[in-house]
Order: structure tokens, then sequence, then C-alpha cells
């Protein structure tokens, strides 16, 4: 059964979050911006900041999307199909 649930979903959220947090992590820096200042240019508190870099995978999409937007970025839903 394993095989058939990673054939349907490939990348676990747990990743997909990571996957995230490391970019917007990545790009705050870039950008010479510390946490408390990301914060208020996006709208966001410093702790969803805090938990979003830590891979925190219950984070409300909407607040994802908004820190991602600070980067031209979205998170959508999607499938992802082997090739």
């Amino acid at each position: 059964m394993r095989g058939v649930i990673e054939k349907v979903y490939p990348i676990g959220t747990v990743e997909i979050m990571n996957k995230i947090a490391e970019f917007v992590k990545m790009q705050r820096k870039a950008a010479h911006l510390s946490r408390e200042r990301f914060a208020e240019l996006s709208g966001l508190g410093v702790r969803f900041i805090r938990e979003l870099e830590s891979g925190k995978e219950t984070l409300r999409m909407d607040k994802v999307n908004q820190a991602l937007a600070m980067f031209g970025m979205e998170a959508v839903p999607g499938r992802k199909w082997d090739d």
C-alpha cells in the first residue's frame, strides 16, 4: 500500500514545506531582510515567519502565499506526475 500512496503523492507535506521554508529563508537573506523587517513588509507576524522558515507543516496557505508573494511566487495545488 505504501508504494501506491507514494505514487499518488510523490512528495509529502514535510518535503514541500521544507522546500518552501528553504526558499523563503534564502530569498529573505539575499534581500538582506531580518525576520522582523520581512514580517513588517509582508504584513505577517515574526512568529509566523519563524515557523514558516522552520518548515512547520500546519500553516495557513493564504499566509504562506503572502510570504511567497514578496518574491513573486505562489504555492498552488497540483499533482506531480512521473514522466
